[in-house]
């Protein structure tokens, strides 16, 4: 990966509070884990940000290096690396990433 790659992946996690590289979008996923991992989001009620990695081949590939897991969806808390749909999955069943969410002071989506 390059640098100004890198450059653009650590903007793209900077610039919100929460964000979730999938393929596609929210409103139409390319992928059954990036719907889940969105739907997992919404329905936490959880304000975030995405970035369509089909969109972009560099950010795509750069992605897997930058987290060093070699998957997308790839979900990120205050630039910290959370993990995919499985991991996201299984630490909102536990409660776990609404602690985490709440320790962060993430806000919720305005009613």
């Amino acid at each position: 990966m390059t640098e100004k790659t890198s450059d653009r992946i650590q903007a793209i996690v900077d610039s919100s509070d929460v964000v979730l590289f999938m393929k596609g979008v929210p409103a139409a996923p390319q992928c059954g884990f990036s719907g889940a991992t969105v739907q997992v989001l919404n329905g936490l009620g959880v304000k975030f940000d995405t970035f369509n990695v089909l969109s972009d081949p560099y950010i795509r590939e750069g992605i897997k290096e930058f987290s060093n897991w070699p998957t997308i969806p790839q979900l990120f808390i205050k630039g910290e690396f959370v993990g995919g749909c499985d991991i996201v999955r299984e630490m909102a069943a536990s409660g776990e990433l609404q602690t985490m969410l709440a320790e962060k002071g993430v806000g919720k989506v305005s009613a």
